[in-house]
């Protein structure tokens, strides 16, 4: 008879299964994209003198609008408040995330804008999944085609092939915004590559802003396999994956981006490390849903 007997052995064989299945878990849970990541924050310099409270009220009640619309909508922009001491705001989701997902990230902005951003007179905080922009009445306003933020990898296209990939996919995100819905998702040859517009721009400026933001990847990114670029009416991303993406799935959404980085954002801005969020890709891939 061994030391162990088989009901020890199968209790013990169980305990490691489970053991091991829950570190995988953890391990993927723990590396996959998740879309409230904070991607970069943007603060105007100046802050308002608040002796009555009358500015936190305002602002406090426009995120409780913005937050109340984003289990039903996408997009929304209101205001709160009169005169001199009103606020007007916006939150946008991507287009793949649902509704709750959606909430779920908009609920979360006002805390990190509090924390962030105190209490300036204008502030944009930009997540994975969505991003909010509040500014206070009179705040001077900047085209729509300025760039807040830009991220490529350090990690560049290794031989020939790569720009011609990724400029056919680029040009299938400018067709593909034609249609209006403001947001769209492809792939082609291992290059993956999302846009969207803010939700309150006509067809034609959507399609304008899209032009200039490829544009700015292509000239900003070269050959690094990864870039975002966010202008402040719409962004891209794209990611290169030559030796196919199934391997790497699990792991890219925790790369940290060593490679070039701007921030330009109402005065002031911090950007984070950059993951690819090539899971959310794949899933707006197989999806095929364009709406907001």
């Amino acid at each position: 008879m061994g030391f162990f007997s088989t009901k020890s052995f199968n209790f013990l064989s169980l305990i490691t299964l489970v053991f091991l299945t829950g570190f995988v878990l953890l391990a993927y849970s723990k590396s996959a994209p998740d879309y409230t990541t904070l991607v970069y924050k943007g603060c105007a310099n100046q802050t308002f003198s608040d002796q009555t409270g009358i500015y936190s009220q305002t602002l406090t009640a426009l995120f409780d609008s913005l937050i109340s619309q984003s289990s039903k909508t996408k997009f929304f922009k209101t205001s709160s408040g009169g005169g001199q001491t009103s606020f007007t705001g916006l939150y946008q989701c991507r287009g793949d995330l649902s509704n709750g997902d959606c909430y779920n990230c908009v609920s979360k902005l006002p805390e990190i804008s509090d924390r962030m951003c105190g209490k300036t007179v204008a502030g944009r905080i930009q997540l994975y999944g969505c991003y909010i922009l509040y500014e206070l009445a009179g705040f001077p306003q900047i085209s729509g085609v300025q760039m807040l933020y830009k991220s490529c990898s350090a990690s560049q296209a290794a031989g020939s092939g790569f720009e011609e990939r990724r400029d056919t996919a680029f040009a299938a995100v400018e067709s593909g915004m034609v249609s209006g819905n403001g947001f769209y998702t492809t792939s082609y040859e291992s290059v993956y590559a999302m846009a969207q517009c803010e939700g309150d721009l006509s067809m034609a400026d959507c399609g304008e802003c899209v032009k200039t933001v490829v544009q700015q990847a292509q000239v900003e990114c070269g050959s690094s396999i990864s870039g975002q670029i966010y202008l402040h009416k719409c962004y891209m991303s794209y990611s290169y994956y030559p030796n196919g993406i199934s391997r790497k799935s699990s792991s890219v959404g925790t790369e940290q981006n060593t490679g070039k980085t701007i921030a330009i954002v109402v005065g002031g801005a911090a950007g984070v490390g950059f993951g690819v969020i090539c899971l959310m890709f794949i899933r707006s891939l197989l999806k095929k849903h364009d709406d907001y």
